[in-house]
């Protein structure tokens, strides 16, 4: 309980900046529709969040070490409340996209802070229940800002205002804590290639991980509304996907320990291709048909990052650790800002189905890929423990990677 009152402020930060950056692409898909964007605007809203989330990761870093840790989020905060507050002063797709490179840079600005502030805290007798409390903080936060779009009115200032004021309150947590500032840490290198050498189907897995969660977060209120969702309906519908990927991080953990890990990505894989042709070639489902759809992708996609991050943690030393989870956070970017815009551009041509029919396709290559890569290379090796990798920062390879190693060590 002490620790958990010591990192209370940091948690409440990203509560609330959760609360409001989370919430604000269901509310842009939504309000676009209502503003008669296309669907390929749509999508190029959620390609824009990305690319600022990497350009905020790479970043970052180098700003804490310029300013120090509290400045650096007070300026991504105010980056992410003033893309937040423009939304109705300028009524334009393309201008909006900017303003969502300003948020997705917030976002991974203020995880990049908060994160580095958690690593030079906690011990390793503190780091599993630091990590867990802070997955249950940023977890909670996200299912309850995708619910925001149910009670939201799109389109309106009122509505952008709200989650701007949520995105300012969470200066004040952090930068009114008593608990001093730490040294900042070594911006780690970016080395793509780190992750290709370590494993090539780890780099592949966390691309088409990002094709799954990007495409669904950023493009599947436009889905649900094609589909004959109402407005709060597909609150839930995305709620539901968000609560299927966390409780199946437990269940893919256990598994991931103890298989082989790239029979555990081609059984997930499998799983998803079957829920997203499910998802495909049923029509007329009731509300809660489609609830449940979407509780299935989530479970069996949102799992294949963390354990693709795992298979590539198996082959590196454990200097390599940061920069590892550097890479793979790159590929994760890459696929993430290319998927909203492709899939948008599917449904706009083809119909809502086709968003499914792009995300399958992308399984059954990993499938096939992991299948090669089975045959290319041995598992007999030491494998490290599995671990829920949020996809937050360049840094959170900081906070995971002495646990893999404390636990080899054992």
């Amino acid at each position: 309980m002490r620790l958990l009152i010591s990192f209370a402020a940091l948690f409440l930060s990203i509560i609330l900046l959760q609360l409001s950056t989370g919430g604000v692409a269901p509310l842009d898909a939504i309000s676009g529709l209502a503003l008669d964007f296309t669907t390929e605007q749509i999508g190029f809203l959620g390609s824009a969040h990305f690319l600022g989330f990497f350009i905020g990761c790479w970043w970052a870093p180098r700003l804490m070490g310029s300013v120090g840790h509290s400045r650096a989020f007070a300026a991504m905060t105010a980056a992410g409340a003033i893309g937040l507050l423009m939304h109705m002063l300028i009524v334009d797709p393309y201008a909006w996209a900017l303003m969502r490179v300003a948020s997705g840079l917030c976002i991974a600005g203020c995880y990049t802070v908060i994160e580095a502030w958690l690593q030079a805290k906690v011990t390793n007798t503190t780091r599993g229940r630091t990590m867990g409390a802070y997955r249950v903080a940023d977890m909670g936060a996200s299912l309850v800002a995708q619910m925001f779009i149910s009670v939201l009115e799109p389109a309106s200032y009122v509505s952008y205002n709200l989650l701007a004021l949520l995105c300012c309150a969470s200066l004040l947590p952090l930068t009114l804590t008593r608990v001093r500032p730490p040294e900042t840490p070594e911006a780690p290198r970016l080395r793509p290639g780190l992750a290709i050498a370590c494993s090539p189907l780890a780099a592949l897995g966390v691309v088409v991980a990002a094709l799954s969660s990007a495409t669904f977060r950023m493009v599947g209120p436009v889905y649900g509304q094609q589909v004959g969702l109402a407005v709060d309906q597909i609150a839930w519908f995305l709620a539901a996907f968000v609560l299927g990927g966390a409780l199946a991080q437990y269940p893919a953990g256990w598994l991931a320990d103890r298989y082989d890990r790239r029979w555990v990505l081609i059984g997930l894989s499998i799983a998803a291709i079957v829920s997203c042709a499910v998802t495909a070639m049923t029509h007329n489902l009731t509300s809660n048909g489609v609830f449940l759809t979407a509780f299935f992708f989530g479970l069996t996609t949102f799992p294949i990052f963390s354990v693709s991050a795992a298979h590539a943690h198996d082959f590196a030393e454990s200097d390599q650790r940061v920069e590892l989870s550097a890479a793979l956070m790159f590929f994760y970017a890459i696929g993430a800002i290319a998927a909203p815009l492709f899939a948008s551009s599917l449904i706009e041509h083809f119909g809502p189905a086709a968003m499914f029919v792009m995300i399958a396709v992308g399984h059954l290559v990993l499938i096939l890929f992991g299948l090669a890569r089975m045959r290319a290379r041995s598992a007999d090796r030491p494998r490290t423990p599995y671990i829920w990798s949020p996809r937050t920062s360049f840094l959170i390879g900081r906070l995971t990677g002495r646990s893999r190693d404390s636990d080899d060590d054992t």
